[in-house]
């Protein structure tokens, strides 16, 4: 098939397959990766000594969680250097393999009371196994559906994913909602905590079945049928080559962690703080229907990059996401009476994230996308994911708006980038991706 009929079919049955395993997998990961924080007090109870004092029993804890995302790079850029080199659907199936074991593994790990200081140490053995999954799911399930997706229909291949992505934050927390209402804290605290790790394990590997029935990308098959595949470590190639495409991935990548981090992730606490003091209920409440607005942002934008172009969208959303977080965070200070339609408005826009990855993947030619994608994607989640929750907490102290001078930040960035998109033409259906 030509370039040019390949950019111009419709999407059809196969494509949805594609779109529908890929989605259903990272949604998965994702429950996967984070239903661990929803159980952090109870797993600090159970895997650390029980005269340690609490502060130091979440710190240890948080700890452990936040060890997954330090070891994101690494895992992200080993599994796109073969991803490169020997297929994008090997990788493709090895992380979710590579998540679901471990998940699984928690949900059936000794605690402290039986072999002491050793289940803290396996807890975190099998985090960092998490953590490394998870660096090549999200970069691997992109590329993966653009690479089979007709070139025009990247943006909303892209935004399903990043819905799917949503889903999976969603799923955790109303998973660990319903455990926490039908259990007592007796049956928590004895077994009821592990089903939560058991069924992520279990689901993850029903996708991971489902998954065989997925094919190779077209673009990595006609890259091995010429010998056009890369002759040297891909990710030396990137840093040597594609210096600008690496800046400009982590620079939406550091918009990304901003919206994720900071209006959905962050925002249940924030809610119920001495400036605004929402119960939790209602604040988790809330959370739930935001992230949904999120799901249908993330199509949305995507579609809309296809029909006009990443860099107006690109910019479109931006402006929306500062706007509607400064006015939502603020009006909170004063009345929580529109609680709801406000923080539903910021999540639409928080949809910006499904536009995002289309944007990094286009950055980097086929030979190298994997790899490129993925350090890029990685090590910018690792440092401002990381950093934003302790940066923010501490700004909060002094400045009760500190979160809104950091989204309102990062919107005028994100103007500048979508400019930047439009002036270079880096708009839907221009770009190949072979």
């Amino acid at each position: 098939m030509s370039d040019t009929l390949a950019c111009a079919r419709r999407l059809d049955r196969r494509d949805a397959k594609t779109l529908a395993l890929s989605a259903l997998g990272g949604a998965l990961e994702f429950y996967d990766f984070v239903i661990f924080v929803f159980f952090a007090a109870t797993i600090g109870k159970l895997f650390f000594p029980p005269d340690m004092p609490e502060w130091l029993r979440l710190v240890q804890t948080f700890g452990i969680f936040a060890a997954g995302y330090l070891i994101r790079p690494l895992g992200g850029i080993v599994m796109a250097h073969f991803g490169d080199l020997l297929g994008r659907k090997r990788m493709f199936m090895f992380s979710i393999l590579l998540m679901s074991l471990p998940t699984l593994a928690m949900g059936l790990l000794p605690t402290y009371a039986s072999i002491g200081v050793l289940a803290p140490l396996r807890l975190l053995a099998m985090r960092l196994l998490q953590g490394a999954a998870i660096g090549g799911e999200a970069p691997g399930a992109w590329v993966f559906v653009t690479e089979h997706v007709p070139t025009r229909h990247v943006g909303f291949a892209c935004g399903t994913l990043s819905a799917g992505l949503a889903l999976g934050i969603l799923l955790g927390s109303l998973v660990a909602t319903v455990v926490h209402r039908q259990f007592s804290l007796e049956q928590l605290e004895s077994w009821a905590w592990r089903l939560p790790f058991i069924l992520g394990g279990l689901l993850g590997l029903v996708t991971l079945y489902l998954r065989r029935y997925l094919h190779e990308t077209p673009v990595f098959t006609e890259m091995r049928s010429r010998r056009k595949l890369s002759r040297e470590m891909p990710l030396k190639r990137v840093v040597r080559e594609h210096r600008a495409g690496v800046l400009l991935a982590m620079l939406v990548t550091w918009i990304l962690t901003a919206a994720i981090v900071v209006t959905t992730l962050m925002m249940p606490t924030l809610l119920q703080g001495p400036g605004i003091g929402l119960d939790r209920t209602a604040a988790l409440s809330a959370n739930s229907l935001a992230i949904l607005a999120v799901v249908v942002g993330c199509v949305v934008c995507g579609r809309l990059a296809d029909r006009f172009g990443d860099g107006p969208v690109f910019m479109a959303f931006s402006f929306g996401l500062g706007a509607s977080f400064t006015v939502f965070y603020v009006t909170m200070h004063h009345t929580i009476d529109y609680l709801v339609p406000l923080y539903v408005l910021t999540g639409f826009f928080v949809g910006i994230t499904g536009l995002i990855p289309a944007v990094a993947v286009k950055a980097f030619p086929a030979e190298v996308r994997f790899s490129g994608l993925s350090f890029s994607y990685n090590v910018a989640y690792a440092i401002f994911g990381g950093l934003t929750p302790l940066v923010l907490s501490l700004a909060i102290v002094h400045f009760d708006y500190a979160p809104v001078y950091y989204i309102v930040l990062l919107s005028l960035l994100g103007m500048a980038i979508g400019a930047y998109l439009t002036r270079r033409g880096l708009v839907a259906g221009r770009v190949r991706l072979n």
